[in-house]
């Protein structure tokens, strides 16, 4: 999900990834609104930009999706090439930590 910026006429001026006191609207990535706003901006640019967007979304899925595929025995840890292990380990850890000790995470983008 996005959070949408806008002008005093109502239209689009922003896309953010996490809510403000600007932008607290919530739309999806593939909204027409949020598309046609993209067109004018810079074409292929806003595109990329969005799609970097629902980076931070999709890869919470896939976070979650290898920890129940391991935690169910499908998966194997060590199955995974060494860098994704440790990848996989250090986000984990973060995540935890995060979780443990009530940090707050601004915006990434």
């Amino acid at each position: 999900m996005l959070y949408i910026e806008r002008n005093k006429d109502g239209e689009i001026v922003g896309l953010r990834n996490n809510p403000s006191a600007q932008a607290n609207e919530k739309k999806s990535v593939i909204d027409e609104e949020v598309l046609t706003f993209l067109n004018k901006k810079a074409g292929d640019e806003s595109y990329l930009h969005l799609l970097s967007l629902s980076d931070v979304g999709i890869i919470r899925i896939l976070e979650d999706l290898v920890e129940l595929l391991i935690k169910k025995n499908i998966l194997l840890l060590t199955e995974l090439p060494a860098e994704a292990q440790d990848k996989i380990r250090e986000r984990k850890l973060l995540r935890d930590k995060m979780y443990n000790e009530d940090i707050m995470v601004e915006d990434i983008l």
